[in-house]
């Protein structure tokens, strides 16, 4: 429950209350399922951003080259790119990385929700994917652009 205090409290309607919902929302991350050995996968809902998290120390199969937590994104179209983003350090880029299997069926990531496990935070649009760590580094991907920060 969100409690308001002061003359905004008395000045708000419910309309207005209505109006910040979808902002409230989003502050409120979903929960996704991990698979088995610890990872968890999620698409967009357009099915062209898909997006892998490894917690830290890695799984019995998988081991970032840091240790991790890692999270992996890759977006399909119009030009296959993977990023990458560790638990420290700058964002990594792989423009055409090859013949690459996205995006899982499974956890779809909704438009307008937000997903959040170790450092890092994403935020589904209809507009792309944002994707950030704690320290402010991240990324956007769209079909329209591709953007490290």
């Amino acid at each position: 429950m969100i409690r308001l205090q002061g003359r905004i409290a008395s000045r708000m309607s419910a309309v207005g209350l209505c109006a910040l919902a979808p902002l409230l929302s989003a502050a409120s991350p979903v929960r996704l399922p991990a698979e088995p050995g610890g990872q968890i996968a999620f698409t967009t809902p357009s099915n062209n951003i898909g997006c892998t998290y490894t917690p830290a120390g890695g799984t019995t199969t998988y081991q970032p080259r840091d240790g991790g937590p890692e999270l992996i994104c890759e977006r399909v179209e119009p030009g296959y790119v993977t990023v990458i983003l560790g638990p420290k350090g700058a964002v990594r880029r792989i423009d055409n990385p090859g013949e690459q299997g996205c995006c899982s069926l499974g956890n779809v990531l909704a438009y307008g929700q937000t997903w959040r496990a170790g450092p890092f935070e994403c935020v589904s649009r209809k507009t792309g994917l944002t994707c950030r760590r704690t320290d402010g580094r991240g990324f956007a991907l769209s079909r329209a652009k591709i953007a490290t920060f």
